[in-house]
């Protein structure tokens, strides 16, 4: 196989580039939100953070187990990004610039060598969801609709495919679920201890006023 089919092969224009040229044709009329969308493309995944940063803080005032899904949460969402990673380098897949370069883009083209599939962006964003389920099912529901939007963002700009972006979240979303449950039970008995005295104590226990003190 010449490289050239090898390319062709992977060409992700073949499964929804006609769904991906009606979006980015929709940038292409609405300017105006082509900044902002932009911006919000990678600004939006400080979102995530602060939600992982919420359902640890939350975690302060209940048992060891929410305390060490909160902190098995990044670590989760690691693991998700490392096997995305991995399928990346294998299916590689040309971004769309690449395939369709006579569609409007916000961003510019990346790399040869920066493939597409799966949406690294989404990626994140899916396994903070999933992550977060475990601990907080009212910050996971947060996040999965941020997750949504980020999906969308990552398709008008002209990053990604919307299979992509389905991919991501199909692949991520389980990847961080199992590796949430395995790191809890391999935190939570450090957790246990920690929680027991220690300098670290403050960061894992929210110590609870009297209950005269609040008369």
């Amino acid at each position: 196989m010449t490289p050239h089919a090898a390319v062709l092969a992977f060409d992700g224009s073949r499964i929804d580039g006609s769904l991906f040229t009606s979006v980015t044709d929709f940038a292409r009329d609405t300017p105006w939100l082509n900044t902002p969308i932009a911006l919000a493309t990678n600004l939006g995944l400080g979102v995530f953070a602060v939600l992982m940063v919420m359902g640890w803080w939350r975690a302060r005032r209940r048992d060891d187990a929410a305390m060490a899904l909160a902190l098995a949460a990044p670590a989760a969402v690691v693991a998700a990004f490392a096997v995305t990673e991995v399928i990346k380098k294998l299916v590689a897949e040309p971004r769309p610039c690449r395939a369709l370069p006579h569609d409007f883009f916000v961003n510019s083209c990346p790399a040869a060598t920066d493939y597409a599939f799966p949406s690294g962006h989404t990626t994140t964003a899916a396994a903070t969801a999933a992550a977060l389920f475990l601990l907080d099912r009212r910050l996971s529901a947060i996040a999965a609709v941020c997750t949504l939007l980020e999906g969308f963002t990552r398709v008008y700009v002209g990053d990604h495919y919307p299979h992509d972006v389905l991919g991501a979240i199909v692949i991520a979303a389980p990847v961080a679920l199992l590796a949430g449950l395995v790191l809890r039970g391999l935190i939570r008995p450090l957790v246990s201890r920690l929680r027991a005295g220690g300098a670290l104590q403050p960061l894992l226990t929210a110590r609870l006023a009297p209950a005269h003190a609040a008369r």
